[in-house]
């Protein structure tokens, strides 16, 4: 299988970022909103981050522009129908993907490669609403895409050693280092990430420690470049409390359920840097 053309679905934060990525990497890319005013928000992101690069001097105005190029933005999902590659970054909602993914199938050439950038949603459950599920991978990235080096490259007891190879390989040419992951719910960073931050929040809730207490042990006696309760505030904490609760619904494990100050912390609005407040004010 050869990755010539690259299709992909949402152009939100992972999307305009992975468009960004396949762009820069030499492929033509077409990426899909739903709504005129979406795609020209996200089109604009991915501009804004260009710009950037210049300005920086990572980037010559010239490239820029080249890059720029290979990127057309459309809201029509038939316009990815000669995709070799099209990967999902849709909202974080399993009825959402499969709904998109069953049109998606009817509309792109029977050969393509199917991906979803899901991070905490179990892969096989996408694939099978599809005709294809031997030709559907995870490709999960981080945030943000342009910067993260790692993908985890998920696949499903149905997909083929052929199209697991050509993911694997698409990723080391957008300048990724991937990681082989077998299909469950969070893959390998999540499922060790989430009851972690979870774990802290309940540290927190009984008193062990302050937030700022919390965070500065945890970076200055494990090495981690930022502590719990800032990274869940980067993350977000809707975020965070949604993928939480797909993951206790997979393991129905105690380390993957939500502490009830998550839960309250989501219900008022805090939410993290986003919002403005979260464990910290922004």
């Amino acid at each position: 299988m050869k990755i010539k053309k690259v299709g992909v679905l949402g152009c939100g934060l992972m999307g305009a970022g992975i468009a960004e990525i396949a762009a820069k990497a030499g492929y033509t890319t077409v990426v899909r909103e739903v709504t005129e005013d979406l795609l020209e928000k996200g089109v604009g992101r991915i501009q804004k981050s260009l710009d950037r690069a210049v300005e920086k001097g990572k980037m010559e105005a010239a490239q820029r522009d080249e890059v720029h190029a290979r990127i057309t933005g459309t809201v029509d999902l038939d316009a990815l129908a000669d995709c070799d590659l099209v990967v999902e970054a849709i909202v974080e909602n399993l009825d959402e993907k499969r709904k998109t993914f069953g049109n998606l199938d009817r509309a792109v050439k029977d050969e393509a490669l199917f991906a979803s950038n899901t991070s905490s949603l179990t892969i096989t459950q996408l694939a099978m609403s599809t005709s294809r599920p031997e030709r559907f991978v995870g490709l999960h990235f981080f945030n943000p895409v342009p910067v993260m080096k790692l993908v985890e490259v998920v696949r499903t007891l149905l997909t083929s050693d052929e199209a697991f190879d050509t993911a694997m390989e698409w990723a080391r040419s957008v300048g990724k280092e991937p990681i082989a992951c077998r299909d469950n719910s969070g893959f390998i960073v999540n499922r060790l990430l989430v009851p972690y931050l979870l774990d802290a929040i309940r540290a927190y809730e009984e008193g062990i420690g302050t937030l700022e207490d919390i965070d500065k042990g945890m970076q200055l006696g494990c090495g981690y470049p930022m502590g719990p309760f800032t990274l869940l505030d980067f993350v977000g904490l809707d975020t965070t409390y949604y993928i939480a609760n797909i993951m206790f619904e997979e393991y129905r494990e105690k380390r993957f359920a939500p502490p009830p100050l998550l839960k309250q912390m989501v219900q008022a609005g805090r939410h993290g840097r986003k919002t403005g407040r979260g464990f910290y004010e922004y």
